[in-house]
């Protein structure tokens, strides 16, 4: 009976340190500590080096051989996770993410999520195992999934391992986001548009789940709004977040009459291209009997006949900020922010006041 007291019993024995352990005790975060364990001078303070050395050794912290190898940047790719391959917005991001990638000796892997949270889960979940030295992640949140603390947490975990993380889109998880300015683009596109002599508007956008859909529509609305009486409340047409999906707003509007609407906003340009597609084929001609607004810029909008009015994003400089700021290790707090501009032609033409 004796021997069994005397026997070490769960819970006598205190828990190994964490990497989490020191950081809290050296006032720091997770990734800083586990570069200035392992050796790495990005970015690393030494007034904070030497805290996290101080605090390792009171608590004997040992640290993982593979997380020695993340922070060391041992594995020389950055994985980028779009939400498809086929929408020029993404690949115009890709593409200055592999510019930023490429400067720093790095190379890009890219996966795509669908537009599925659940996807997207399951890409970090598997690129956590292969250590990648940077994760960004570009495309819209969707609301009400139920896979945002599930994401956080396997990016937390990333990160505390010495990996980086960045956003790309709206601040939304607790990661360096580059957020790109949509409500006050659509804001001053519905403004301009107004200046242009339009009164009665047609919004097709992707429902309110979708971040980037629902903060360009807000900002649309709340230019109408602000540009004073006589300007209705838009006719609202939801569809896919696509270029089909603008196709198939803007038949069903086209086959009930458009009663009235003068211009089509779509809240980004595959979308606006589809549905003026779908407008020729109803026999109407995009410029002239309803105009047509998107939102992106992307390299095609000048392509049509009429070439397009949108909102310019620097989408190239958007990838390649974002892999600045992983490679500088931006912190979770920090927002940068890219600016739109408004860019006017031929589909929205000026239109002539109307007859006293």
């Amino acid at each position: 009976m004796t021997g069994m007291q005397d026997k070490p019993q769960p819970g006598d024995r205190p828990l190994p340190a964490t990497l989490r352990d020191v950081a809290r005790a050296a006032g720091v975060s997770p990734a800083t500590a586990s570069r200035a364990l392992n050796g790495s001078s990005r970015n690393v303070r030494a007034e904070n080096v030497s805290r996290v050395l101080a605090a390792a050794a009171s608590l004997d912290y040992v640290p993982h051989l593979s997380a020695q190898a993340t922070a060391k940047g041992s594995t020389r790719t950055a994985a980028l996770v779009v939400s498809g391959i086929d929408d020029p917005y993404f690949s115009s991001i890709a593409a200055g993410v592999a510019q930023g990638a490429d400067a720093a000796g790095l190379t890009v892997t890219m996966a795509v999520s669908e537009r599925s949270p659940e996807r997207e889960l399951q890409i970090v979940r598997t690129l956590r195992g292969q250590r990648p030295r940077v994760i960004i992640l570009a495309g819209s949140r969707i609301d009400g999934t139920g896979t945002r603390e599930a994401l956080i947490e396997e990016l937390d975990a990333y990160r505390t391992a010495g990996g980086s993380v960045v956003m790309v889109s709206q601040p939304d998880l607790p990661f360096g986001t580059v957020s790109i300015e949509n409500a006050e683009g659509a804001r001053q596109l519905a403004r301009a548009l107004v200046e242009r002599g339009y009164r009665r508007f047609a919004v097709i956008w992707a429902g309110e789940r979708i971040r980037t859909s629902r903060d360009r529509y807000d900002g649309f609305l709340a230019g109408l709004r602000e540009s004073g009486a006589g300007i209705g409340d838009p006719l609202v047409l939801e569809a896919a977040f696509t270029r089909a999906g603008g196709y198939a707003a803007a038949r069903d509007l086209a086959s009930r009459g458009l009663d009235g609407v003068e211009l089509v906003f779509a809240v980004n340009d595959v979308m606006a291209i589809g549905a003026m597609t779908a407008l020729r084929d109803a026999g109407l001609v995009p410029g002239e009997d309803v105009a047509v607004a998107g939102f992106d810029d992307i390299g095609s909008a000048v392509d049509l006949v009429p070439m397009l009015t949108s909102v310019s994003v620097p989408l190239h400089e958007v990838g390649l900020r974002a892999m600045e700021c992983a490679l500088s290790d931006l912190d979770a707090a920090e927002v940068v922010q890219i600016p739109t501009s408004v860019v006017l032609r031929d589909s929205t033409p000026r239109r002539m006041p109307p007859a006293p």
